[in-house]
């Protein structure tokens, strides 16, 4: 038998679990900007329609007393692992499909820890007592049917579907409720009078395949309780993407490549970073219409630097006419392959690869100093950050003030100054920040009164890890303009 493990509502109640205050109230985690769209609601939220993929927008107008948490990925990432673990303990057959659900194939595991329901309702009292989280879980002899059965009873479900109850459960499926069919699939369902599984069964191989293509084949086996895809435990990731809602449209070239490139450097890290090249690359742009397309190119050579990732991405841009302003951008790689995978030498060494291979060592160089100082230390001069107050040099702009900051305590490290420039970039404030001889660290800010005052109250507290025992606060005399927040040494 296989089970499917669905966290319930998981971003949404990792925050639930970690703030009380957040209990039993509605929350959507996601950026709190007018583009922004929900990534996880939790159930009081999903009392009021709201769902993941929600603008924003219209999660507020939904609910008037809707709380937003920005997401907390590594905190998401980490009770993933040990959800993970849990279920490791019943079986080797672990199959993640996101930071969220698994599959688990149990079928040699009865004698140890008894039948199916057992393991299962042992699996999710587990993760409630180590997490204080809960689970739905699925079970079924295939993994189609397990993934559905894992959506009937949510939260805190159960559902048990036996081998013998197949055919029945077959024959009443929803046809909207199987994976892979979309709102296409569903026109050309209607065309059929397809409802239901089970009418699939009225039609033959060759008109399914004609009629949905690859898919055509799928539907015909699942309409029969053929699934023939095992659980497979390390299954090798498919697929990196990176992808961003605009806080406005855009509808002129340069701006797309530069976020084309912000883009490539993020998909470029994580391949790095799982030893893996990649053979074909894509982007998605969502227009301000809601309308959305797609473009993939395979290319010859394996890459993983950030400068080839780009460039093919801005060449696919190149090719789309953009009658529209944008709204979504986004930049994927796949076919991904080990790094040391063998791969067919070429007779003649091609001169075009080796600018491929030069930037690739400049992005590995570059993910060290993001790993070791943060992601911001180091950036493409295309991609530094716009902050407020920026002018020619030669002056302050109007409006703008000057606030030197004597900062004393468990303060001088590499932590305090990375932490303090994040800070003053998030703030749009100009400056530096240095350690002085006597153990206290000095900070300049340049910005608006309001963003400098933002800057000075964050030094009252500082990072976590850090003990301040006394700010002092100075006007600086200082005429310099800053361009950006930087590290003086």
């Amino acid at each position: 038998m296989i089970l499917h493990i669905d966290m319930d509502a998981f971003f949404a109640a990792v925050e639930q679990r970690d703030n009380p205050d957040l209990r039993n109230r509605p929350v959507v985690i996601c950026g709190n900007t007018p583009r922004a769209v929900v990534s996880t609601a939790s159930y009081e939220a999903r009392q009021f329609g709201i769902h993941s993929a929600m603008p924003l927008f219209q999660a507020r107008q939904r609910c008037r007393h809707l709380v937003v948490v920005p997401g907390n990925k590594e905190k998401y990432a980490a009770a993933s692992r040990k959800i993970m673990a849990v279920i490791s303990r019943f079986t080797p057959l672990v199959e993640p499909v996101s930071i969220d659900e698994a599959y688990a194939d149990v079928t040699g595991c009865t004698t140890l820890f008894g039948p199916s329901q057992v393991i299962a309702q042992t699996i999710k009292q587990t993760i409630f007592n180590d997490l204080a989280l809960t689970c739905s879980i699925g079970i079924a002899p295939v993994k189609f049917l397990a993934k559905i059965a894992s959506d009937m009873n949510k939260p805190d479900g159960l559902t048990h579907i036996p081998r013998a109850q197949m055919p029945e459960m077959i024959q009443s499926l929803p046809i909207a409720r199987i994976p892979g069919v979309g709102p296409q699939a569903m026109s050309r369902m209607a065309e059929l009078n397809i409802q239901t599984l089970g009418d699939v069964q009225r039609f033959d191989r060759p008109l399914l395949t004609r009629k949905f293509g690859k898919f055509g084949h799928r539907l015909y086996q699942l309409s029969r309780g053929i699934d023939n895809d095992p659980v497979q435990a390390g299954t090798p990731r498919k697929s990196i993407s990176s992808e961003t809602t605009l806080d406005s449209d855009i509808s002129d070239a340069e701006t797309a490549g530069n976020i084309l490139l912000s883009h490539a450097g993020r998909v470029g890290r994580e391949l790095r970073k799982k030893q893996l090249l990649c053979e074909s690359v894509s982007i998605k742009i969502k227009f301000s219409d809601f309308t959305r397309i797609s473009r993939t190119r395979k290319i010859q050579n394996r890459i993983c630097s950030t400068e080839a990732i780009f460039h093919q991405a801005r060449d696919l841009f190149q090719q789309v006419k953009i009658h529209r302003p944008i709204r979504l951008l986004g930049v994927g790689v796949s076919h991904l392959h080990p790094r040391n995978a063998p791969v067919q030498l070429e007779l003649v060494s091609l001169s075009e690869q080796e600018p491929d291979r030069q930037w690739e060592s400049v992005d590995r160089a570059m993910d060290r100093i993001h790993e070791k100082f943060g992601r911001d230390m180091v950036t493409p001069a295309v991609l530094k950050p716009m902050t407020k107050g920026s002018s020619k040099k030669g002056g302050n702009m109007t409006g703008t003030v000057i606030k030197k900051v004597i900062v004393s305590g468990k303060v001088q490290g590499v932590c305090y100054r990375l932490e303090t420039r994040k800070a003053a970039l998030q703030a749009g404030v100009d400056g530096y920040v240095k350690n002085l001889a006597d153990g206290s660290v000095e900070a300049v800010f340049q910005g608006t009164p309001h963003a400098v005052d933002e800057m000075v109250a964050w030094c009252h507290q500082g990072p976590p890890g850090a003990r301040v025992d006394q700010v002092t606060v100075k006007a600086s005399e200082s005429q310099t303009h800053f361009e950006g927040f930087e590290i003086r040494y």
